[in-house]
């Protein structure tokens, strides 16, 4: 099923849109008169989110630079340009499935989700623009575009992103979905594994500090996809096939993969870091992204093999806290039965 990009404005239609793609609707916003009340809950939940880089003051880190070890300012410097080219795409997608989506209400989601995506993008070139020159900046964006295992690990996500963008269908669109919970709910992980890792040691504990901000973000993105998702289906039947269930897993699986060899080959050079933990890791958030969709694990059940990681999991982010290492406070929204965040 090929779909209708949506026109501006239909005065003939009712405000309130019959359908997520394809629908009748006249393009005016009305939050008391949405299809799914929730959408202005997971709305809030993500505006409340709202965050700058320069909030963050970066001295602490600048001083600290010079301590890290060779190895350490390499993978530090390659995650973050690596993160940050993940990041470059969300935005262009994410607008790119705006013209596409028939409901004002999940539209407006959508353009949060662009913004924030936006946000993050610059925060990793705040960071790397407190730490390294601008030649060296420009080297190692450069490295990210080139790596041969990044572009590996990034034609998974690249190809359902560019097949919707040659051709916006209801499968492509589907497929577009299942690749951006691999991007935010399963990718960015290791990289995040990283700094937490380095935060553990009193280490560049601002740079940390974003990143959780960014995780925050990138689990609320990956929740609301996957809820955008499950309604794709339920309102267009010919999405519910033994075929697509099979893509969903198969696709995750890849993506599980990936990343893990994307790991074994970024973070073979430090050494506190288990790899066969993080492999483990991997897998449970898998399975956790697959339960958002209502479907059963892909790997065995088990809890985080990374218990060290737990401070900065999606279960702490869901509690208002401060920062275990007493800096700016964390005052992460509480999330409720209410807005649906309780299945993270």
């Amino acid at each position: 099923m090929n779909l209708t990009k949506m026109k501006l404005l239909e005065p003939d239609y009712e405000n309130k849109s019959s359908g997520i793609i394809n629908g009748k609707t006249s393009g005016i916003l009305n939050w008391n008169d949405i299809a799914y009340p929730e959408m202005y809950d997971m709305y809030q939940a993500l505006l409340s989110n709202f965050w700058k880089a320069q909030e963050i003051n970066m001295q602490d880190d600048i001083k600290q630079w010079p301590q890290l070890t060779a190895e350490e300012k390499d993978v530090f410097l390659r995650i973050n340009t690596q993160l940050a080219s993940l990041d470059s795409l969300q935005t262009p997608v994410m607008t790119r499935v705006m013209d596409y989506v028939t409901d004002s209400s999940m539209q407006a989601v959508f353009a949060v989700i662009a913004q924030q995506e936006a946000v993050h993008n610059e925060s990793y070139s705040y960071v790397l623009s407190s730490l390294v020159s601008s030649d060296e900046q420009m080297e190692r964006f450069n490295q990210a575009k080139n790596d041969p295992v990044v572009r590996k690990r990034n034609d998974l996500v690249l190809k359902a992103y560019e097949d919707f963008r040659e051709e916006p269908s209801a499968r492509n669109l589907f497929r577009l979905c299942v690749n951006s919970i691999n991007l935010e709910g399963v990718y960015f992980y290791a990289g995040f594994a990283f700094f937490y890792h380095l935060a553990r040691q009193q280490k560049m504990v601002k740079t940390s500090t974003m990143i959780s901000y960014i995780q925050r973000d990138e689990m609320q993105h990956a929740y609301f996809v996957s809820r955008f998702l499950r309604l794709l289906m339920e309102e267009n039947e010919e999405l519910q096939s033994d075929e697509n269930i099979s893509y969903i897993y198969e696709t995750i699986g890849e993506a599980v993969r990936l990343e893990q060899e994307w790991a074994a080959y970024i973070l073979k050079d430090i050494p506190e870091i288990d790899l066969k933990e993080f492999e483990g890791y991997v897998e449970y958030l898998a399975n956790k992204r697959l339960r958002q969709l209502h479907l059963d694990n892909l790997y065995s059940d088990r809890e985080n093999p990374m218990p060290w990681i737990h401070v900065f999991s999606d279960e702490m982010m869901n509690e208002t806290k401060s920062d275990f290492f007493e800096q700016k406070s964390r005052a992460y929204t509480k999330v409720t039965e209410k807005n649906g965040f309780d299945e993270l």
